[in-house]
């Protein structure tokens, strides 16, 4: 049975969030010949509608008001309750983002709609959607499936690969015009501050290279810059790193920090407290370097190396140079 899906884009900087793209795949799966609209938010919004047509939108609602060209919480939330009455889906779908987490909750609650968070996978059994979602800071998986109503349900991003991009493809656009009490917008975004240095989203990198107190200090960090940069990766730590002030708790992973599901993790120095295994444990391919043989990290790594990460990683750095060159 087909159905109407409909995705809010997750926009950083004027571009589209790898998740977006991901969890408008998870769309095209359920529609099941229905009509996935993509709706995205911003004055830029019409620079945007190209990559999403060409990743599996059928309909793209913009929505330009340049009061949400920055979120925030009221504001998206009086529009994106707005598109969800004008486009009347029967799936809702949004990245398990910053603003996933924040906003969904806050529309479900409003609508009357059950909400699935934080998922990582999804699969159609006898007609209906089932989704896998963590447990127990990841110890354990259920999968879940709405019995009635609208489902509505936030994507872990690098779980569910995105499509392959279609350049035929070209959706039907709308400019809708929202109405925004903005007497109750409470919130003002003046100017936005980074602490972290432009690169690769932590929370969306295929590569994390992440450091714990083995790094020994803010100098630490810079072999394992050096090894994201050649591979394309980010830069993360567990909060032992963050707590004596090596790094920025920007970077902190775990689970009071970011949960990260790359392709690749590499660990350095860290010695696998069972906070930090919870934000980093599903990450499909993990190495770890330690020096203690002992250190728990090695029992959810798929590769360990025992030595001193300051002579490990420059020599994996180098060996990585190599055979990207040689490609």
């Amino acid at each position: 049975m087909s159905k109407k899906v409909l995705v809010l884009a997750d926009v950083r900087d004027g571009e589209l969030r790898n998740v977006t793209l991901e969890s408008l795949a998870a769309a095209t799966k359920v529609a099941e010949g229905g009509v996935v609209t993509a709706t995205v938010f911003g004055s830029n919004a019409k620079d945007l509608v190209e990559k999403l047509s060409h990743h599996g939108a059928d309909q793209v609602v913009l929505v330009t008001d340049p009061a949400l060209d920055q979120y925030t919480t009221d504001a998206y939330f009086q529009a994106f309750k707005q598109v969800i009455e004008k486009v009347e889906p029967d799936v809702i779908f949004t990245g398990h983002t910053a603003v996933g987490r924040d906003v969904s909750p806050r529309i479900a609650a409003r609508l009357g709609l059950g909400l699935i968070s934080d998922c990582t996978g999804l699969e159609l059994v006898d007609g209906k959607m089932v989704f896998t979602r963590p447990i127990y800071a990841g110890k354990a998986f259920v999968k879940k499936a709405v019995r009635e109503g609208i489902v509505f349900a936030t994507i872990r991003p690098n779980n569910i690969p995105a499509l392959e991009a279609d350049t035929s493809r070209s959706a039907v656009t709308e400019e809708l015009d929202v109405q925004l009490e903005k007497d109750s917008l409470r919130t003002l975004i003046k100017d936005v501050v980074r602490k972290t240095s432009d690169g690769v989203d932590l929370s969306e990198a295929r590569v994390v290279i992440a450091g714990g107190r083995g790094v020994k200090s803010a100098d630490g960090f810079k072999p394992l810059e050096e090894l994201a940069s050649v591979l394309g990766g980010a830069v993360g730590a567990s909060r032992g790193a963050c707590d004596a002030e090596y790094c920025d708790y920007a970077l902190q992973i775990g689970q009071t920090g970011k949960v990260v599901t790359p392709d690749l993790y590499i660990a350095c120095g860290i010695s696998g407290a069972i906070q930090h295994l919870a934000g980093m444990s599903n990450s499909k391919v993990i190495v770890a370097i330690n020096k203690d043989p002992e250190a728990n990290i090695f029992s959810v790594a798929d590769y360990g190396i025992v030595g001193d990460l300051f002579e490990v990683v420059p020599m994996l750095t180098e060996e990585f140079k190599k055979v990207l060159v040689e490609n």
